[in-house]
């Protein structure tokens, strides 16, 4: 198979979906020889935050010298962005050797009509890639929940849960409660944990994590603090549980302090265990990391801005951002949601600061028609089917004082992050 056929075939498995279970995983790994058991494992989940929280840890353990693995979902523009090491993604060549390693045995499951799902056969893929590459230390993302995510067959030195609030009711409960146990699934017996979650969430954490006998750090409010910052870079005091740090960061956000403060204790709980770390790989492991589709500033006149916020509580955030931290003459706002979200929230908390709306859609299957969203849209709103072209419908009424927002999924942010690197 060349690089091409092994992306087709891997794509080939969309088809069937997300179904949240273990057994499947567990099956190919054991096939595999359990590679995730072969190297140390920092796990993150949460609802928000996740990829902000593996890309600092994985700065600051890479600048420590220690050959460090991430895996994230989902990529914004090259299959390759899901498996780094050391800021390197994966290469063709080396895609190429693990389809055909994990493809005999997924063709087994097929003919017994167990067929793994996409993530399970990615996930798989990032197991055995880390092994094979002798990483030291691999910071896996959880995909979608926790206790039945590809992801929850590791054996983590720490666990983190970044926060939790409403999203995917469908597969993880009604509320809120319902939803903080699928997440607190990925505490592990006597495994530190750390965490953001507060309030009816952080009760079924403490209690899961005190039936688990798993140490829990909280960050909360205390924890961070932002001193000064612009609409591209942020200063902020972080206090962890053995001392202070004076962080940069090159992303707007009041909520990063929140993604700092955990990266942060998750790098003392690992240092207190034994991993050394210094306090300069920490300083510029948080300077130097950019998080490609969150909060990220593509053009200046006029600016445009990327964030692919995809629930309730993202866009919210976006939305306190906008008004906080950017000075525009207009907003300019090029949303396209999938269509299993909570669209009718997300898009009448966003188009309320609005000046011109431009509705779109990505070209993944679960993407909303535009047409059902601007019978939400209480106002004007603009329809363009095409990503590229509402881009440059954005670009054709905007002067250089305004601001163009693109959110509503990272789908539509991986597009049109795709069709701007043509021109920027």
């Amino acid at each position: 198979m060349n690089y091409e056929d092994s992306i087709k075939w891997l794509y080939s498995f969309e088809k069937f979906g997300i179904k949240l279970e273990l057994d499947r995983i567990k099956y190919i790994c054991k096939k595999l020889k359990n590679p995730q058991n072969r190297y140390k494992i920092i796990h993150v989940g949460g609802t928000n935050g996740k990829g902000s929280v593996c890309r600092y840890l994985h700065s600051i353990l890479s600048l420590n010298g220690y050959k460090t693995g991430l895996y994230t979902s989902p990529h914004l523009t090259d299959f390759s962005e899901r498996f780094v090491i050391n800021d390197k993604e994966i290469s063709k060549e080396e895609i190429i050797s693990l389809v055909k390693k994990i493809k005999p045995i997924i063709d087994e499951m097929q003919e017994e009509e167990n067929i793994p799902t996409y993530f399970e056969i990615l996930t798989a893929m990032a197991f055995l890639y880390f092994f094979e590459k002798d990483v030291e230390i691999a910071i896996i993302e959880v995909g979608l929940g926790g206790r039945f995510d590809a992801t929850n067959i590791v054996n983590p030195v720490v666990s983190v849960i970044t926060n939790i609030s409403i999203e995917h009711q469908d597969r993880l409960g009604k509320d809120i409660e319902d939803i903080a146990f699928e997440k607190a699934g990925i505490i592990k017996k006597n495994t530190p944990l750390v965490t953001a979650a507060v309030d009816d969430s952080l009760k079924v954490i403490k209690k899961i994590a005190d039936e688990k006998n798993s140490s829990i750090i909280i960050a909360n409010k205390n924890s961070w603090k932002r001193l000064k910052g612009g609409f591209d870079w942020q200063n902020f005091l972080i206090k962890g549980s053995l001392k202070e740090y004076n962080i940069n960061i090159s992303s707007p956000g009041l909520f990063q302090g929140e993604n700092i403060a955990l990266s942060v204790n998750t790098i003392e709980v690992l240092q207190m265990n034994g991993t050394y770390i210094t306090d300069e790989s920490i300083i510029k492991g948080f300077e130097i990391t950019k998080n490609p589709g969150r909060m990220e500033i593509v053009s200046y006149e006029p600016l445009i801005l990327l964030d692919g916020a995809h629930n309730i509580a993202g866009i919210v955030n976006l939305k306190n951002i906008l008004e906080n931290d950017f000075i525009f003459e207009k907003l300019i706002l090029v949303i396209g949601i999938l269509s299993d979200k909570n669209v009718k929230e997300m898009l009448e908390i966003i188009s309320a600061i609005a000046d011109i709306i431009i509705l779109t859609k990505s070209k993944n299957i679960r993407a909303e028609k535009p047409s059902k969203l601007k019978e939400i849209i209480k106002g004007d709103a603009i329809i363009k089917e095409d990503i590229s072209d509402a881009i440059e419908y954005a670009k054709n009424v905007a002067n250089k004082k305004d601001l163009i927002c693109i959110t509503g999924s990272l789908f539509t942010v991986g597009e049109a992050k795709i069709y701007l690197k043509k021109f920027l």
